[in-house]
């Protein structure tokens, strides 16, 4: 079977740079995304990252042989370089398989291609190569700098915190303290170092290493001004003490953060599945619920299902 002509590939991704570059230098962003499968015959992802390319191909049933799939394999990593004029070495080329456990999280190599980008006047810590995902997730840009701007004087919850971007971010927005909480310790050094390059460390930044399902069963404590609760889609870890479902689990982890938010405080929750939907008769009666899933779907990222996103409050 013949290989796809891959200056279709060059001419849709030098068409959305030229679109976005301008857009991007005035919003102070350098990482977005150029490319998300606009080709049926290129089904890939392509995220810009200062200066590097970072390109993941869905998995999906091939109608190439094995060989005429590596030589496509090769034919889009090498249009990836070529069309920017970069070395090979600056092009991260991954598979994004359906996520399976905690796949999106378990490492791929060991390179360590570690770099420092910027956002929104912030700086992040991103690793190209090692793991599926980079360590910030480019489609939740518009929900940070809400959290942003709601957070002076506030109190952050971060839930399922992965490298602490929304700490940051209220950290940078004058928040009076948070408290970040991920399985991961790999995790939450990276949200520590986060906080480190943007010269915002404080011991009243807390970070626990916790299962958050666990964690939210305790009696509140202390009530919080802000929550972001991103869980991930699915989750089989060994740490945790059983499989973690997020269409089934919702309403659990939102009436346990109820719990645990001031009564005029907000809860964002987020959601990257595909098939989700709301249970809302499952949640306290008392909240009142925003969709707020297109506000926060930024203009790079051009599917309406990227995420759901909904702004939580008491009464």
């Amino acid at each position: 079977m013949p290989l796809p002509d891959f200056q279709m590939l060059a001419n849709r991704l030098l068409k959305m740079q030229r679109h976005l570059a301008k857009w991007a230098r005035r919003e102070d962003v350098s990482c977005y995304r150029l490319y998300d499968a606009d080709i049926p015959e290129f089904p890939l992802v392509v995220d810009w990252y200062e200066g590097r390319i970072h390109a993941a191909e869905y998995e999906r049933r091939h109608p190439l042989d094995e060989t005429e799939y590596e030589l496509w394999r090769r034919g889009c990593r090498q249009t990836l370089a070529d069309t920017f004029g970069l070395p090979h070495e600056a092009v991260f080329f991954k598979t994004r398989s359906r996520q399976k456990g905690n796949a999106q999280y378990e490492k791929l190599a060991d390179q360590h291609a570690v770099f420092t980008v910027r956002e929104g006047g912030l700086q992040f810590k991103v690793n190209l190569s090692d793991y599926l995902d980079t360590g910030l997730f480019l489609d939740h840009r518009i929900t940070r700098r809400m959290v942003r701007e709601r957070a002076n004087g506030k109190t952050l919850l971060n839930l399922f915190a992965y490298t602490g971007s929304f700490t940051v971010y209220a950290a940078a927005g004058g928040a009076s303290g948070s408290t970040t909480i991920d399985m991961s310790a790999t995790y939450l050094q990276w949200a520590r170092d986060n906080l480190r390059l943007n010269h915002l460390e404080n011991p009243a930044h807390r970070f626990i290493q916790a299962d958050v399902t666990e964690w939210l069963k305790q009696a509140p404590e202390e009530k919080y001004d802000l929550i972001v609760l991103d869980p991930p889609t699915f989750s089989n870890s060994k740490r945790m003490n059983y499989p973690f479902d997020v269409q089934r689990d919702h309403p659990y982890l939102i009436n346990r953060c109820l719990r645990r938010l001031k009564p005029d405080g907000v809860l964002y929750f987020s959601t990257n599945s595909r098939k989700f939907r709301l249970q809302h008769e499952a949640i306290w009666a008392g909240a009142r619920i925003m969709d707020i899933s297109a506000q926060t779907i930024p203009p790079d990222f051009r599917n309406a299902k990227v995420h759901y996103c909904f702004e939580i409050c008491i009464g």
